[in-house]
């Protein structure tokens, strides 16, 4: 079972790094294309809204195939996507190339939930969704810092050359690794809809969507933030974005133990933690130190969010769970694509980059309202079914 967990993890370590190591090469890649920073930003949109769209779509194709074929299928896309990147010979090309990348994303963290969390003990199952992510988050301490170095060094291109070999070694771990059989819930278009209607799971995935678009709303400016602010060089841009990594691991590991025991206790207190840490990066970003503790910080606390969040919509989700799982990294996505889209509007409209985190904690704030009103309803609900 864990080289089954490894072997997805692979696969997330791959796509997280193609999705986030664009930030710390928004300057080059504006640069070599010749297009502004806000519109480099855009391609992170693009990614995002292709998840969004894609991922439902797919998980609607893909219902009632095997789910080893299924998971392979989609990391071949990603090889794919990530190697018409490299070779995009402009700004309209790369942007389609990074949108074929996107399709696959959503389905395989939906897909990919579902059987590492069917994959271990019922106790246990936000723990081994957690060690899937795991890749995720090594992506951002180890394939976006180094990302960022190689491109910085040989070209934003190499890169995504870098990317596509993660790739084709994902498919050989998935291969050798993923069981052979793997159990599939049968279910019709019908019943997979259904989950959209169900109150519970709406406001989780809403409460995704404010906290990823919390995050993205500063993040995807963290390299100009951490130029032009901290005072950071291009290689310390490096350097800041591993301790961001490192943050968003030993959240990753966090919230899976968390969820497995007090769930919802969990998704309150790091909603308020997350808060608190962006709204305090307003000042710490004007100083090296405290810029990179409050990124430590910050890290570890949206990143607990997310297998919280994703074990949340496959319990409330259970008639459909691939569906339900999907629709959520869909809900993350929008989440990044609105973020960017709203920290683009801030920083457009004059407002200095050092206010811009003020931005990200009101987004963060709905996200902690959310989770109170969803506590609320399933109290007045436990207490109906009681009387």
């Amino acid at each position: 079972m864990p080289l089954a967990l490894f072997a997805l993890a692979v696969a997330a370590f791959g796509i997280g790094t193609t999705e986030f190591v664009i930030m710390g090469l928004l300057p080059d890649v504006a640069n070599d294309l010749h297009v502004s920073i806000p519109s480099a930003g855009l391609l992170i949109t693009g990614y995002a809204l292709g998840v969004v769209f894609g991922a439902p779509i797919l998980a609607i194709a893909t219902a009632n195939m095997p789910r080893r074929a299924t998971l392979l299928g989609m990391t071949l896309t990603f090889v794919l996507g990530n190697a018409l990147c490299a070779l995009a010979p402009n700004y309209t090309a790369l942007m389609s190339a990074r949108v074929i990348t996107a399709l696959c994303h959503g389905a395989f963290f939906g897909i990919g939930s579902v059987v590492a969390a069917g994959l271990v003990a019922p106790n246990k199952r936000a723990q081994a969704i957690a060690l899937m992510f795991t890749g995720l988050t090594l992506a951002n301490v180890l394939g976006v810092p180094l990302g960022t170095a190689l491109g910085q060094f040989a070209g934003w291109r190499s890169t995504f050359w870098a990317v596509t070999v993660i790739g084709l070694i994902a498919v050989v771990a998935q291969v050798a690794w993923l069981p052979k059989e793997i159990p599939l819930q049968r279910t019709n278009l019908a019943a997979e809809l259904r989950v959209l209607g169900k109150t519970n799971v709406l406001l989780a995935m809403a409460m995704s969507v404010m906290a990823s678009a919390s995050l993205f709303s500063v993040f995807t400016y963290i390299a100009p933030i951490l130029q032009d602010i901290t005072g950071v060089s291009p290689h310390g841009v490096t350097i800041m974005l591993l301790i961001f990594g490192v943050g968003l691991t030993v959240g990753s590991i966090l919230g899976g133990k968390l969820a497995d025991s007090r769930l919802l206790p969990s998704l309150v207190g790091m909603a308020l933690a997350t808060v608190l840490i962006v709204a305090a990066f307003s000042q710490t970003s004007r100083s090296l130190i405290p810029a990179a503790i409050t990124l430590f910080v910050w890290g570890v606390t949206a990143f607990a969010l997310c297998p919280i969040l994703q074990l949340m919509i496959i319990d409330q989700a259970h008639e459909a769970p691939n569906m339900g799982s999907t629709l959520n990294q869909s809900a993350f996505n929008l989440g990044n694509a609105t973020g960017a889209w709203i920290g683009g509007l801030v920083v457009g409209s004059g407002v200095q980059l050092t206010e811009l985190p003020w931005t990200g904690a009101a987004l963060a704030m709905l996200t902690l309202l959310t989770a109170l009103f969803y506590i609320y309803l399933q109290r007045r609900h436990a207490q109906t079914v009681g009387a």
